[in-house]
This record gives structure tokens, sequence and C-alpha cells, in this order.
């Protein structure tokens, strides 16, 4: 075959597809001017893919690809079909174990009842899917999605409409995902998706807002309650920083006041009152109150918020712990 009856396509490696030319100087599976919608293409598609036909960049909006098998036993990772477009493409109970897909899209396409197991679609679009009892464990969407990209470089640029509509999309997505992760049972995948979906609509109140503000703080504080590990992380760092104020504005300690002095007191001295003061502000952080040490001065007032936080983030806690441990 001559270079010019080729496919003009190239893959993002710069490998060259070697099927025969449509008008468009495009084959059959890379040329976007051929309406594939309602095609049968399964066993065509199938046969290609085994006889090592260039799979990136596909052409198949609207194609009907119901239970198609792209599982390659014979690829560590599994076939590539990469910047493919599968546009409303009908894919129901299609085997897609180990497949890539990534700056692709899967925009509105029917995958309920498909195999996704370990699949990887980073920075695809998958607006609109339909995940109906299909198989979602170990898939790849890479740590933002593409929505999120052109988001952050809408925002950038002073496009705030376009910039939220972008993240709007991005929280559906996010949505999707993990109604069908908690379908399946998949708690732990759930959980993540959530907390990226709050993230998304987080990023559509303006920058300074309140409910902003508010939302960045519930993320730091406990990850949107699914991360119990960030409200022991506070906690620490509330009573270390405590402490250190405790240290500072003085504690009373039969009859003698702790408090950090340099020019009276040694190092071992100043070691054993800041020791003492974090005894007291893990006392006062867990409302214990034994009574021994006191607070003087502004250390009350420390101590009043300090026992107020304390309440709140233990009780937070065992609400985040027990609810990530029950599921």
């Amino acid at each position: 075959m001559s270079e010019s009856a080729r496919c003009h396509y190239r893959s993002s490696e710069g490998t060259p597809c070697e099927n025969e030319i449509e008008e468009d100087g495009l084959c059959f599976w890379h040329s976007s001017s051929v309406d594939k919608k309602g095609m049968m293409l399964k066993e065509k598609l199938e046969v290609y893919a085994q006889s090592g036909g260039l799979l990136q960049g596909l052409q198949l909006k609207h194609a009907n690809l119901e239970g198609i098998n792209l599982v390659c036993h014979g690829l560590k990772n599994g076939y590539d079909l990469s910047g493919s477009d599968l546009y409303r493409a009908n894919l129901r109970g299609a085997h897609l174990f180990n497949v890539t897909l990534d700056h692709g899209s899967l925009m509105k396409a029917d995958l309920s009842g498909a195999n996704l197991h370990f699949g990887k679609f980073r920075e695809t679009n998958m607006l609109g899917v339909n995940l109906e009892g299909s198989k979602i464990d170990h898939i790849d969407i890479g740590r933002k999605l593409s929505q999120e990209i052109q988001g952050a470089h809408a925002q950038s640029n002073g496009s705030t409409t376009e910039a939220i509509d972008l993240y709007e999309q991005a929280e559906e997505i996010f949505r999707n995902l993990r109604k069908s992760a908690e379908q399946q049972g998949l708690y732990a995948l759930g959980g993540d998706y959530i907390r990226r979906e709050l993230t998304m609509r987080r990023y559509c109140y303006p920058l300074f807002s309140f409910n902003r503000l508010k939302s960045k703080s519930v993320d730091i504080f406990c990850g949107y309650g699914e991360s119990p590990g960030n409200v022991v992380l506070f906690s620490l760092a509330l009573i270390f920083v405590c402490a250190c104020l405790y240290f500072l504005l003085g504690l009373s300690f039969e009859d003698e006041i702790i408090i950090l002095d340099v020019s009276n007191q040694t190092l071992l001295e100043n070691a054993r009152n800041f020791l003492m003061s974090l005894y007291f502000s893990i006392v006062t952080f867990t409302t214990l109150g034994y009574g021994d040490v006191t607070p003087v001065g502004g250390a009350r007032a420390v101590a009043a918020l300090e026992a107020f936080a304390g309440g709140f983030t233990l009780a937070l806690f065992v609400v985040v712990f027990v609810k990530k441990m029950t599921r």
C-alpha cells in the first residue's frame, strides 16, 4: 500500500495507522466523518484489536459495542484506547478489564453492567456516563479530571462563569462515581469520591466567600467526614499550640507560677515547665480537669477555648471513626 493510501492518523507516540483511508484521509476507525451511529461493531473491533490494529484515537460516537470483549491477556497493561471518542456509545456489558482510555471521551456512554476493573481513565470525559451495575474496582481516573484542569485554566483567565460550569460538571462526575461505588459496597472508594465531589462544589463558591471558607475548614478539619486522621492531627496541633500559650502566659501549680523565664531559670527548669504546660493542655483538651494545675491571667481564656474545642473535636472524631469502621 502506498504511503498516500494509508491513514494519516498518528498516535501520541507517533505510531502510524496502517489502514486504508476514507475520503477525509483517515481510516474507518479514526475518521469522525463516518457515521457509526447504531453500527454493530463488536466483532469487527474485537478482530481489529486482536490483529494489532492501532486503537488510540478511535472515533466511535454512537457505536453499538454491547458486550464487546477488549480484555488483552497478552499485554501487561491491556489495550490502549487513549484519545478515543466513545460519545453515547453502547457499551452495556462490555469487558474492559485493564483497558487504557486516557484523554478520551465516554460522555453519556452506556456502561451499565460493564467490567472496568483496573481501567485507566485519566483526564477522560465521563460526564453523564451510565455506570449502573458496572464494576469499577481499582479504576484510575487520575489526580484531576479534565474538567478540573480546564476549570482552573478558565478561572486563571478570569472566565468565572465558564470555570463554575466546568467545576459543576466535575462535581456531577464524582457524584455519579460515588453512587456507583456505594451501590457495590466500595465505601472507601466512595469516600474518596465524595470528598472530591464536595471539593468541586467548594470551587463553585466565590473565592473569599464564607461558604468557601467554611467548606475548606471542614475539609482540613476532617476531610468532609472521611478522614479521622485529620481530626487527630488537628487535635495534636491544638494541644501543642495551647501548651506554648500556657508556657508564655503562665500557670499555677502548688503556689508556684509555671512560665517561660529565660533570665532566672535554667534550660532544664524551662523544659520542665513546658512539659507541665503540655500536661495541662492535654488535661484541658480532654476536659478531664484534675485541678492540680490552674491557669492564670490570659491563660484562662485559652483554657476555656481549648476545652470547648476539645469536647467538640473528640465527639467529631468518634462520629467520623465509627462511620469509617462500620461501613
